[in-house]
């Protein structure tokens, strides 16, 4: 196994912030890099945020915030990542820009480092295949938010060694969250089954079987989902749900995976959800109570 004691992670959005924030909290060394300095400084107030609200709770100390926050370094470079033990690639769910940051990285890597990358539904193999370490390369996809979800994917590419995947699995354990494990199929295990739940209710919308307060109302007290549907879309980004649809669609070649016209419709508007102020609800009144825009 190799002994991993600092972490590197690439992109500081939502889920990158989270990966800093979880790994720094058991007690790892960690690099936190984005090309936006605003968007590092974002992810600092973000994690800054969220650790004060445990202090608060009394679940954490603020000696123990302080050194946390102590373990997290910001940079705009790739070149401090690449020194680090284990590396998470956490960018946009988009392909070709994962394989031009890795490209940009590999050069970068200590012969030592673990590769891996967070997303949520690409190939694991033809990301690994444009790196010169194949076999320590892996998924490593955690759920969002990130200091609450208990589940952490791990998936293997063909390649993947045995050393890398223990090493890994050992991580996940330290930092308290359970891995389930998946084959390198399109989406995985927890995608491929909700996002097409999501994309369903989008169509049920799309034909008119009920308007977005009754369809989300429907599964939360009828399924006991703690949060509806289209509610759950506009929460992960109604791009990326798009994304992981084609992901779908193009690896499984099923029509039962199409995205819904209505949902490519929202996307080409920009409504995304919640970060964009708009999807199937409205985010921007002024008492804060989300509106359903249909």
């Amino acid at each position: 196994m190799h002994m991993i004691t600092s972490v590197g992670v690439i992109g500081a959005g939502q889920m990158g912030a989270g990966i800093a924030q979880v790994f720094a909290q058991a007690g790892y060394d960690v690099r936190l890099s984005d090309l936006s300095q605003s968007q590092l400084d974002a992810a600092r107030s973000r994690i800054s945020g969220s650790t004060g609200r445990a202090v608060t709770r009394g679940t954490m100390s603020v000696e123990e915030r302080d050194r946390m926050l102590d373990r997290v370094q910001i940079t705009t470079a790739l070149d401090p990542i690449g020194a680090a033990d284990l590396v998470i690639e956490c960018a946009t769910e988009n392909e070709e820009v994962k394989k031009r940051i890795l490209r940009d990285l590999t050069p970068l890597l200590a012969d030592r480092t673990v590769l891996t990358t967070n997303t949520s539904s690409l190939s694991i193999t033809r990301l690994a295949a444009v790196t010169d370490r194949p076999q320590r390369f892996m998924g490593l996809h955690f759920m969002n938010p990130v200091p609450v979800m208990k589940l952490v994917e791990l998936i293997r590419g063909i390649a993947t060694d045995q050393a890398t995947f223990a090493s890994v699995a050992a991580v996940v354990a330290t930092l308290g969250k359970t891995a389930t494990t998946s084959e390198d199929y399109p989406a995985f295990i927890v995608n491929r089954l909700l996002v097409p739940m999501i994309n369903e209710a989008v169509y049920a919308l799309y034909e008119g079987v009920g308007n977005v307060a009754s369809i989300d109302a429907a599964m939360r007290l009828g399924s006991n989902h703690p949060m509806g549907p289209l509610e759950l879309g506009d929460f992960i980004g109604l791009d990326t749900c798009l994304a992981i649809m084609n992901v779908l669609h193009d690896g499984l070649g099923d029509s039962k995976y199409r995205p819904c016209p209505l949902l490519v419709k929202f996307v080409e508007a920009g409504w995304l959800g919640r970060k964009s102020g708009r999807g199937f609800y409205d985010y921007r009144a002024a008492d804060g109570v989300p509106v359903p825009t249909r």
